[in-house]
């Protein structure tokens, strides 16, 4: 198979593919996939598509030895391939505590190659967790086990489902996870789109139909199963306590996600090393969508994607920056605690509620929290209290033009079409320490200069759980201090995404392969 590359394509062309590749080529071909596609905007001279093909035509070696252009080599696909198994034997199926991205992929990894993990996860599954968010945006009524940051899917269900990653790919792994998500569902074209995304419609119906492949390779589920304890002797994992129950194991996989702040105090008191990490805090800002598309668009056309934006400004040592941009969605509620707020983006996968939102955060560190590593997660939930105890629990709300002047905003219209959960008009200036105001102020009206208009937002907040603010420490073999416990995904500090968390949980599921036999 050929590669072709820096194949373009206007975005009003009304033809096929294949009829590019034959004009480009001057021969008729075999067979054509697409490699990668990406939109380039820069200019309304060259607005296009940009394509990677793979093609097959004949004599091929017989074309690249008289071809001449660059853009024309040989493809050679990057083919994924699980370790081999170990010789140590295990005494107690692995564990595995909850099943987000990480989780489900080093579970599925497991359960394939005859280790028959056992899956705890402390919410429900998907068909009953949607249910439980629902009533929540609908009534308030939360339950602390089952909401939009914990159950099946983790946070990420509940999100846009973004698949993008600068992560390099050389041994195949995200190729790996993006052909598991298409052959449990999810739309073809994440295999090759630039930044992929199954959004949260669809990534439900993945999730579980990933789940019935690990039940059918041998693994076992659990919810409404909640790590309370881990016992260790000699400085190994030995066993853990769920639900006042005690199971054996020599291998624990930790995919807890980074609202399990349970989790990470207890694993500290039990002399598990953690760390503090920088992590960022802030607001969402929203947007009419017909806004953002004509500043990023040269010209708009029927059938374009909702547009994006990044955005990243730097004043007074602080980095202020977009993040989890959600083009076409909403702001949801996605609280864990009962006496917390803290807020996320959602889209569906049309990406069609007519409004954009993006986090804008500020970047804090441990001279802001301070040295203990479990003081990055006091200060968050510091923030979200706060955010509770003006609002009791509804998204607090404003103009960006009432929060530089510290005022209350009252009648923003059609509050329910971008956002999912009760709000209140409030300051937010009260909610965020000033220096995150100042900076959050300084950044808005630069990003500005970029998007006319951008000044002219809603704002929404907290916006908190951007990244874990601990890691888990492991070794090269990706355990902790503690033998056989093997802190994994975004929670533990290793990821920060869907793509990049199920990953990590391959390579936690590969270590544990390479170590110990199956059991077969």
């Amino acid at each position: 198979m050929l590669s072709l590359k820096n194949i373009k394509v206007p975005v009003d062309y009304q033809g096929n593919i294949p009829d590019i590749i034959k004009k480009y080529l001057n021969r008729d071909i075999i067979d054509y996939k697409i490699i990668k596609k990406s939109l380039d905007a820069r200019s309304k001279h060259e607005f296009c598509y940009i394509y990677e093909l793979g093609v097959t035509i004949k004599d091929e070696e017989k074309f690249l030895e008289k071809n001449k252009n660059k853009n024309i080599t040989k493809y050679t696909p990057i083919a994924y391939h699980f370790p081999k198994s170990g010789t140590e034997q295990l005494l107690n199926r692995p564990i595995i505590i909850g099943l987000g991205p990480a989780g489900l992929f080093a579970s599925y990894f497991l359960a394939k190659n005859g280790y028959k993990p056992i899956v705890f996860e402390r919410g429900k599954r998907v068909e009953e967790r949607i249910k439980d968010v629902a009533d929540f945006w609908e009534n308030g009524i939360l339950n602390k086990n089952s909401n939009v940051e914990f159950g099946e899917g983790g946070a990420g269900t509940f999100s846009d489902g973004k698949l993008n990653t600068q992560v390099k790919d050389k041994e195949g792994r995200i190729a790996e996870v993006l052909k598991i998500f298409v052959e449990c569902g999810a739309p073809a074209e994440i295999m090759y789109e630039k930044n992929p995304h199954i959004g949260t419609d669809n990534l439900r119906n993945v999730v579980k139909n990933l789940r019935k492949k690990i039940i059918a390779d041998g693994g076992e589920i659990h919810y409404n199963s909640c790590l309370e304890d881990i016992i260790i002797q000699d400085d190994k994992i030995k066993a853990i306590i769920v639900n006042g129950q005690t199971i054996k194991t020599d291998v624990l996989v930790l995919a807890t996600g980074h609202s399990a702040r349970d989790t990470f105090n207890m694993l500290y008191k039990r002399g598990v090393n953690i760390t503090s990490k920088p992590f960022a805090v802030g607001i969402r800002i929203i947007h009419p969508q017909e806004l953002i598309n004509k500043c990023q668009y040269p010209i708009i056309y029927p059938n374009l994607p909702s547009a994006s934006y990044k955005l990243t400004y730097n004043t007074r040592g602080r980095g202020v920056y977009s993040f989890c941009m959600c083009p076409g969605g909403f702001v949801v509620n996605a609280s864990s605690d009962e006496k917390n707020i803290v807020i996320n983006g959602m889209s569906n996968y049309l990406r069609d509620s007519g409004f954009a939102n993006s986090a804008i955060i500020v970047t804090v560190t441990e001279n802001d929290f301070g040295p203990n590593p479990l003081d990055g997660l006091k200060y968050m939930e510091n923030i979200e209290k706060r955010a509770f105890e003006l609002t009791r629990g509804r998204i607090p709300i404003q103009r960006f033009g009432d929060y530089e002047k510290n005022k209350v905003s009252n009648n923003i219209i059609d509050i329910t079409k971008f956002v999912k959960g009760n709000t209140k008009y409030i300051d937010i200036n009260e909610i965020l320490p000033e220096y995150i105001n100042t900076c959050l102020k300084l950044g808005i009206n630069y990003f500005n200069r970029l998007i006319p208009g951008f000044n002219e937002g809603i704002i929404l907040a907290p916006e908190t759980r951007t990244s874990s603010p601990v890691r888990i420490l492991r070794s090269e073999q990706l355990e902790s201090n503690i033998s056989g416990l093997y802190p994994c995904g975004e929670g533990s500090g290793y990821a920060g995404g869907i793509t990049t968390s199920a990953v990590d949980g391959i390579k936690v599921a590969e270590m544990i392969a390479k170590k110990y036999q199956n059991m077969l």
